[in-house]
């Protein structure tokens, strides 16, 4: 089969399935009510979030212009790092380029043929990669059961050990054990690792903090700027002695062209605009709980709502009702839900109007009643 006819089979295949997707570029005027993105509090658009980019663009350029152990680490890098690891609790961070960078970094710059690698079913795809590519023993435990780890942490024979986790999982959007698996790792000398990507600004400095569990020695958090901060890039938190291992070994940070002003500086303007105004994690905790209450279904601990649907088919012509009304949600398919259930999920949003907040509450209850 020549390659041309082996990717018109893939798309044939896809198309009969109803997994086909599609890029549809938006404008930016679109006056569509966002329920699909993930800028949970609002703070892409702020006025001190934009402004602080174009400062910076004006300022230092397009770009950073270099690697950052050339000449692309900024000031600008160092502030932002600096602020982060304050409001966080941990004692350094290293910006990335995006927190799917911060996840291969830290994982494939700890991990190798020597070590053992323990992975929750549910993790990001971002943390997936990064396991395969560390080269490591693999060992994924079902969601979420602590005593899964423990078995996997007994039978590690004294090998270097990560344990992959996430604060709060994106699709089903439950809050992980942290607690629990941090006494574990203590126990067992192993590492957690912590996705805070939907922790991070829904909880406010996310849910290792509030836990008390920032600074602990067998706890590292990665986390993403382009969700509650409203801009791009990743960060990694933990101790001094690691940040200056990923600086000197992790090839995506190593390799990587440095973040662009514009998307430091935003970030940095929407850490300052979050830590001003806390209620910002509060209203959309309490957007998610009333947008669930009207559905009739669970209480999610992030800010995204999942809706089951019957099929990939349901799911997408779901997405377009809600669409055809002016609101916009996320449809998810296998194979980009770890279960394998389509679903649309809706993102409870600080930044929309209280009067667009209740038309999609409303929307999205007779969109679930017609397709489910």
């Amino acid at each position: 089969m020549s390659w041309s006819e082996w990717l018109a089979a893939e798309a044939a295949a896809r198309e009969a399935a109803g997994l086909t997707r599609r890029l549809n570029p938006r404008a930016a005027d679109d006056p569509t009510v966002d329920l699909a993105g993930n800028d949970y509090l609002g703070l892409a658009r702020h006025p001190d979030v934009r402004q602080a980019a174009a400062d910076a663009a004006l300022t230092w350029g397009g770009g950073a212009g270099a690697s950052r152990l050339v000449t692309g680490t900024l000031a600008l890098h160092a502030e932002l790092e600096h602020e982060l690891a304050d409001y966080l609790g941990q004692p350094s961070a290293l910006v990335l380029s995006s927190g799917y960078a911060a996840n291969l970094a830290v994982v494939t710059a700890l991990a190798d043929r020597t070590a053992h690698v323990i992975s929750d079913a549910h993790i990001h795809a971002s943390l997936v990669d990064a396991a395969r590519l560390s080269r490591a023993r693999l060992t994924v435990v079902p969601h979420s059961e602590v005593d899964a780890v423990r078995t996997a942490l007994e039978s590690g024979d004294g090998d270097r050990t990560l344990v992959l986790a996430e604060s709060v999982y994106s699709v089903l959007g439950d809050a992980a054990p942290l607690t629990e698996l941090a006494e574990l790792c203590a126990s067992y000398d192993a590492l957690l690792v912590v996705d805070e990507a939907h922790g991070l600004g829904v909880h406010g400095p996310g849910l290792v903090t509030r836990l008390g569990l920032a600074g602990h020695p067998h706890v590292v958090v990665t986390a993403t700027l382009s969700k509650s901060l409203g801009s791009q890039g990743g960060a990694v938190l933990g101790p001094p002695a690691l940040r200056e291992h990923l600086v000197n070994r992790a090839r995506p940070f190593i390799f990587d062209t440095a973040l662009a002003p514009a998307s430091t500086a935003a970030a940095l303007a929407a850490l300052r605009v979050l830590r001003a105004q806390p209620g910002l994690s509060d209203l959309v905790r309490d957007r998610v709980r009333t947008l669930a209450d009207a559905l009739g279904v669970v209480t999610p601990d992030g800010a995204v709502l999942s809706i089951p649907m019957p099929s990939p088919r349901a799911a997408v012509a779901a997405q377009a009702a809600a669409l055809a009304e002016g609101i916009r949600v996320g449809c998810f398919r296998p194979p980009s839900v770890p279960d394998g259930i389509s679903r649309l999920r809706a993102t409870a949003s600080a930044g929309i109007a209280e009067a667009d907040w209740e038309r999609a509450v409303d929307v999205l209850v007779t969109v679930a009643k017609e397709h489910q």
